[in-house]
């Protein structure tokens, strides 16, 4: 089955620069049985984990953590760039190739010894999950996982996010 996932995920090449092969789930989460199949894999992985929340990270972590959490029936917590949440924030600024960018956190979304799953749709470098993953140690966060609908192995992002337990689905 992640094979035929692997299949529908397209490629579309020079985006958003030369050279760059983009892997666009849009085709994926755009086919009903596809998509359910792509949760429902996900979230059997955690079923017994005791998941309090799900981390969304901005923006397509939010689909597949929000479709996660209710699977789990976890409560969702969303992460996203500076100033873009309405209340007090928990911030983290991050190396990017080009500059930096910070993530940001409502203040009270998580308590201290709360069970945590990290969602987001790729790993690629590692870089912006190892910023919520700082960001949910502030708070006190337990760290079950960090889940991805798909990896970009060759890019070792994997290896940024050591100690933490780290799946995806879809490995490229």
């Amino acid at each position: 089955m992640v094979d035929k996932l692997k299949k529908i995920i397209r490629d579309i090449h020079d985006f958003p620069k030369k050279g760059i092969i983009f892997k666009d789930i849009t085709t994926l989460l755009r086919d009903p049985l596809s998509y359910q199949k792509t949760v429902d894999l996900l979230a059997h992985r955690y079923i017994s984990k005791k998941i309090d929340l799900v981390v969304g990270i901005e923006a397509r972590g939010f689909i597949v953590g929000a479709a996660l959490a209710y699977k789990l029936g976890a409560g969702v917590v969303l992460v996203r760039k500076a100033g873009k949440l309405p209340y007090k924030t928990h911030k983290e600024t991050y190396d990017l190739e080009y500059g930096s960018d910070t993530l940001e956190i409502h203040s009270d979304a998580i308590e201290k010894g709360q069970n945590v799953l990290i969602a987001d749709d790729l790993l690629a470098t590692g870089g912006t999950v190892s910023a919520v993953i700082k960001l949910i140690e502030k708070m006190g966060g337990n760290i079950i996982e960090c889940a991805f609908l798909s990896e970009l192995e060759f890019l070792n992002g994997k290896e940024k996010l050591s100690p933490y337990s780290v799946f995806s689905l879809v490995k490229f």
